[in-house]
């Protein structure tokens, strides 16, 4: 099924990729009452990552932006595998993102601004949301960024 929300990736010549499946021993978003949770989601593009390492090391933090926007498009896609719908989205209540840093790399916010601004281009005023970017020394297969993200949602 595809609605507005899906009109608008395609138009932004985005595609809502295949949820990315679990590493270990969780699901990738569950639905607890009207909000999604979504599990961390690595910026995987056809089941691997495109880039490994730390950013402000061996990964710009132009490249890691990028990135943030693979992830946003697979917390889409986390969240529409329990929704059903992305229309039903009524907003975007919290972002969290993880960024793997180089010691001396302050720059998180602005790396995360990939989700951010992703989730405003396509849900426009439902998908400006809180946020926490925080830089840690390591993620899951050496990603440079992992995102995960909490929305409502609309009655069924």
């Amino acid at each position: 099924m595809s609605g507005a929300v899906e009109a608008k990736l395609a138009e932004l010549g985005l595609t809502l990729p295949e949820v990315v499946p679990p590493l270990a021993a969780y699901q990738p978003a569950v639905q607890s009452g009207v909000y999604v949770y979504t599990a961390g989601q690595l910026p995987m593009v056809d089941g691997k990552l495109p880039m490994t390492g730390k950013v402000g090391g061996e990964v710009t933090p132009e490249e890691a932006k990028e990135l943030a926007r693979t992830c946003a498009l697979n917390a889409l896609a986390a969240v529409k595998s329990v929704a059903g719908d992305l229309d039903r989205i009524a907003r975007v209540v919290k972002v969290v993102g993880f960024v793997a840093s180089a010691p001396d790399f302050t720059g998180q916010p602005a790396v995360l601004n990939g989700t951010s601004e992703l989730l405003g281009e396509v849900l426009g005023d439902k998908g400006v949301h809180a946020r926490s970017a925080v830089g840690v020394a390591v993620l899951p297969l050496d990603a440079p960024v992992e995102v995960e993200i909490q929305v409502e949602l609309t009655e069924a």
